[in-house]
């Protein structure tokens, strides 16, 4: 689990200077994945995914002296230092690079694998040509009837 702390809704929104409703539209609409419920603070959002989800942040004030404490254990309300933030965004564009690089790969490997997989049809096809055809059994002919037989034969 992250040691980043941890915001409420409200927080979050003035955090990132949006409504509630925006942060719970992306909250609903998966952005925020590792957000929690929490039965007495409600919805609690990781800064993390915040950042991930696009989210500009401002370092939210605590409300009225009063802290609230997250599952990390770290206070909700905690200022954000602006040079994690450049931390954070300098690994988010890490990552975005390796995953790009990752997907590019699986691309080329997929490519790889339909160019194989015509190459052997190919040879399937060329193999049962070159193959010859099943030799048949001889066939039994019964002996023609005396009327049948030709008179030379006689």
């Amino acid at each position: 689990m992250s040691k980043r702390p941890m915001l409420t809704q409200r927080e979050a929104a003035t955090a990132c200077g949006v409504s509630r409703t925006t942060i719970r539209r992306r909250r609903e609409a998966g952005d925020l994945p590792g957000a929690v419920q929490d039965s007495a603070q409600g919805w609690l959002i990781p800064v993390d995914d915040l950042l991930a989800a696009g989210f500009r942040l401002n370092a939210p004030s605590p409300p009225d002296g009063t802290h609230s404490f997250s599952p990390t254990g770290q206070t909700a309300g905690t200022v954000v230092d602006q040079e994690d933030v450049a931390a954070l965004r300098a690994e988010l564009e890490g990552v975005r690079q390796e995953h790009a690089l990752a997907v590019a790969e699986a691309e080329h490997l997929r490519r790889q694998l339909v160019d194989r997989g015509e190459h052997i049809a190919d040879l399937q096809r060329t193999l049962k040509a070159l193959m010859p055809a099943p030799e048949r059994p001889p066939q039994h002919r019964p002996p023609l009837p005396q009327s049948l037989t030709l008179a030379s034969d006689r």
